[in-house]
């Protein structure tokens, strides 16, 4: 079969079963590269001590994957748009595999570092072609953007099922199964995607500049290094923040200098005129604003439900699927109610909808606060954030010109990823700050100095030393609990004005102006 008779057909034309079938197909590897994110949790303590893993080496273990698909994402987006985005997704699918069954078998920890790291870099060239492979596979503006919420929805249940996987196969084997669950599911993509994945025609021939590649990858690398390490830093209190600092301050300058590189550059890595379009700037800012606001929000909600509703991590997890489950219909609808609708005013509504539940969970996690209430607030904002974001990577997606599409989807995986970590380490920071401060003034006057030295260094440590004293003596626990409670209103507040401040760019850029421009 012909390059060219594998291409789906331009135009508007809709898809048929070969494209709704190759889209199950491409779900398999998005669930396989969010899995991934999250399936070590459980797993972790079980590999630790087999491979002997110090702390660092553990930490390691878990987010040098993550570290790497984030520096990668321009560089493999631009590959695709030169390569073309099947070819692309099948090589790096085939290293997948590979490299998860050396994961599963790593001798040291070393090993497993650096197997994990190549990971990254092969989970980088995934992301990028399946979302350019959609705009190939479904010209048709209402599927593309049911397929483009398909996939969204499979990265949540791919990232909510992880821990829950990894746990359930440690019950049965060792720590090495929740690597190779990847083999299955990436072979068949090998063995049928050649039959039911299109090519895409349009390609760039700009020959990737090393000095590029170089800083975009390290650009990135030392930005989201440093947020998570200054996250980390600020949970459990250990360590100078300036090391993170100064990693996230170089991460950055190498950015801007890969920035201007790009403007000087005739053919550029990323063509930074991707970003005069209305639709694309005003939808990155978005991506960023509400990354940071509803991540920074989620991240403290999940502590919150150890450290102040006392669950187990396995708990947690299970009170989180609410939220999971309507994000995901959240998703889902947006496609039909963009239908009827302009997409633009969906995705309004849906940030609307997500900043009510940051205003919700504040009231909810007040005193006496009820699970049930607090998960249902949180879970108002999964269903607006939803429905949002699926329409926004396809306004990134489709503002794109097809010979770049590749690039357009890379640079929402950016922006996505620089929303996670700047939302994590921004809510860490600001609940660290708050749990000082509300523990300094509430801290019961019998604690001990030491004890209350102690509280006061983390709220890890706060915790541990606030549950040693428990049992005779809860005021010190309910302080605790309660500053916790503090930081957690404190930020979903904040991250409500920050989504209220995306709704306002979305409605004054893409609804009001098309509107009057129309």
């Amino acid at each position: 079969m012909s390059e060219d008779t594998e291409t789906a057909r331009p135009g508007t034309g809709r898809a048929t079963r070969r494209e709704w079938a190759g889209l199950a197909l491409l779900v398999l590897p998005m669930l396989m590269l969010s899995t991934d994110l999250t399936v070590l949790f459980f797993a972790l303590p079980a590999l630790s001590t087999d491979l002997d893993a110090t702390a660092t080496q553990a930490l390691w273990i878990v987010h040098v994957y993550g570290f790497l698909i984030a520096g990668f994402l321009v560089t493999m987006g631009r590959l695709g748009d030169r390569v073309g985005p099947r070819r692309l997704l099948l090589t790096g699918s085939a290293a997948f595999a590979v490299l998860s069954a050396v994961a599963a078998f790593s001798a040291d920890a070393q090993m497993l570092i650096i197997a994990r790291a190549l990971l990254g870099i092969a989970g980088a060239t995934l992301m990028p072609s399946l979302f350019s492979l959609l705009r190939t596979m479904f010209p048709d503006d209402g599927q593309r953007r049911l397929a483009i919420a398909v996939m969204f929805s499979a990265f949540s249940v791919g990232g909510a099922i992880g821990p829950l996987l990894g746990g359930a196969l440690l019950e049965s084997f060792w720590w090495g199964s929740v690597f190779l669950i990847n083999v299955p599911p990436m072979f068949l993509l090998l063995l049928a995607g050649p039959a039911l994945l299109p090519e895409r025609r349009e390609r760039t021939t700009v020959r990737l500049d090393p000095a590029s590649v170089v800083l975009s990858v390290a650009g990135m690398l030392g930005t989201v290094y440093g947020l998570q390490e200054l996250a980390a830093g600020q949970e459990t209190g250990t360590g100078s923040a300036w090391p993170a600092l100064a990693a996230t301050a170089g991460g950055l300058v190498l950015l801007a200098v890969f920035v201007r590189r790009q403007l000087r550059l005739p053919d550029p890595l990323f063509d930074l005129s991707l970003l005069a379009a209305r639709r694309m700037s005003a939808s990155l800012a978005t991506l960023l604003l509400v990354g940071v606001g509803v991540v920074g929000t989620f991240y403290l909600f999940t502590q919150y439900l150890q450290w102040v509703a006392g669950l187990s991590a396995l708990q947690a997890g299970l009170w989180t699927l609410p939220y999971i489950v309507v994000n995901i219909a959240g998703a889902m609808l947006a496609p039909a109610l963009a239908a009827r609708l302009r997409p633009a005013v969906v995705v309004a509504a849906g940030l609307a909808v997500a900043a009510l539940g940051g205003v919700l969970l504040v009231v909810a996690a007040g005193a006496d606060a009820s699970l049930p209430l607090v998960v249902a607030a949180a879970s108002v904002t999964g269903l607006g954030h939803g429905g949002a974001m699926a329409l926004v990577s396809d306004l990134i997606i489709s503002s794109a010109p097809a010979e770049q599409t590749g690039s357009a989807a890379a640079v929402q995986e950016v922006g996505g990823e620089l929303g996670t970590a700047l939302g994590i380490a921004a809510g860490g920071a600001v609940s660290m700050f708050v749990y000082r401060t509300s523990l300094a003034e509430t801290m019961p006057p019998e604690t001990p100095e030491a004890t209350a030295r102690t509280a006061r260094t983390s709220i890890h440590e706060g915790i541990a030393v606030a549950q040693e004293t428990a049992p005779h003596d809860p005021a010190l626990l309910n302080a605790v609990r309660d500053a916790i409670t503090q930081g957690l209103q404190t930020y979903a507040g904040a991250g409500a004005l920050l989504v209220a401040l995306a709704t306002a760019l979305i409605t004054a850029v893409l609804v009001v102006r098309d509107r009057q421009t129309s």
